[in-house]
């Protein structure tokens, strides 16, 4: 495989320091062609992990402030109509990028959140009966905080299934957190990290993603994962079709940033719990199950 993601990874990793396995995280979903829901504390880093990743990859990017009188036509764009050509004349919204950081999401009502469903399934914006295109590729990352309940909207199931994964960041470990106080110039370090990527290179890395091999006996595990999370009674809701799909693109991405053309057990396991996670509710309380116990959970599940 020709695709190096450690250059990347160490890039990224001098400004969003010692988290390199979330780093890892969202440079798998965003080469598995999905979206990224980051819920964690303010002030943890979420915004940089974004600002980074875009200026890493040399694709554009948009930040949107998510509140509650933000409109769908402030995320998608308005046609005004112009005296000189006498004219409506549309003029795109901050959603028209590569990078989209959907801050706050969950303070937006669920008619504004819904928004972006279509841009995020189909990659396309279709407003005022004309459907415009994405330019690809197109990754949302979205933030929300778990933390602050009053004023904020939950979001949906179908909104939620959106995204193809989910992580925390964290509070940073001891050393990483002096490090982050001695540090001096945050935002200069940000604005001079290397761009050895372009869009173009993006597109053929989720392509090469697309022909790692999965073989059938993984292939059989994945689906006993699902069918565990449907039959074992410990969730309301059982995985579904696409899920299992987001699964296997995470998998075959997570297998090439470790530099294989094939994936094994181990990359599934590795990416199982964010890509999951957030789609399982608890059979007895419907309330979100604790990683831990989700964990212990799907090590009943054997690899064959």
């Amino acid at each position: 495989m020709s695709f190096d993601a450690k250059p990347i990874i160490e890039q990224i990793s001098r400004v969003v320091l010692g988290k390199e396995d979330q780093v890892r995280l969202a440079l798998t979903c965003l080469f598995a062609g999905g979206h990224l829901l980051i819920e964690d504390r303010p002030g943890i880093g979420k915004t940089t992990l974004a600002q980074a990743l875009a200026q890493c990859l040399g694709l554009r990017f948009r930040r949107l402030q998510f509140t509650s009188d933000l409109l769908p036509g402030d995320i998608l764009g308005v046609s005004v109509f112009e005296k000189e050509s006498n004219s409506f004349v549309f003029h795109p919204g901050p959603i028209f990028t590569q990078v989209l950081l959907a801050d706050e999401i969950n303070r937006a009502t669920p008619k504004t959140q819904s928004a972006l469903l279509e841009a995020m399934e189909e990659r396309q914006v279709s407003s005022e009966g004309t459907t415009r295109t994405l330019v690809p590729p197109f990754f949302v990352i979205a933030t929300q905080n778990p933390l602050e309940l009053a004023g904020t909207f939950p979001l949906p199931e179908s909104q939620l299934d959106r995204f193809l994964m989910r992580v925390e960041l964290g509070y940073p470990d001891r050393a990483a957190e002096r490090a982050i106080l001695l540090r001096e110039g945050g935002k200069d370090l940000l604005a001079r990290l290397a761009c050895a990527f372009t869009a173009a290179d993006c597109l053929a890395v989720m392509q090469q993603v697309s022909t790692v091999r999965i073989a059938s006996p993984l292939v059989e595990y994945i689906q006993d994962l699902m069918e565990f999370s449907r039959t074992a009674g410990h969730f309301q809701v059982g995985l579904s079709p696409r899920a299992g799909l987001q699964l296997m693109a995470a998998t075959r991405a997570w297998a090439l940033l470790a530099g294989r053309d094939y994936a094994v057990p181990e990359d599934v396991q590795q990416i199982l719990l964010p890509v999951v996670a957030h789609r399982l509710r608890s059979a007895e309380d419907l309330a979100e199950v604790p990683r831990d116990r989700l964990q212990t959970l799907f090590n009943e599940v054997a690899v064959e």
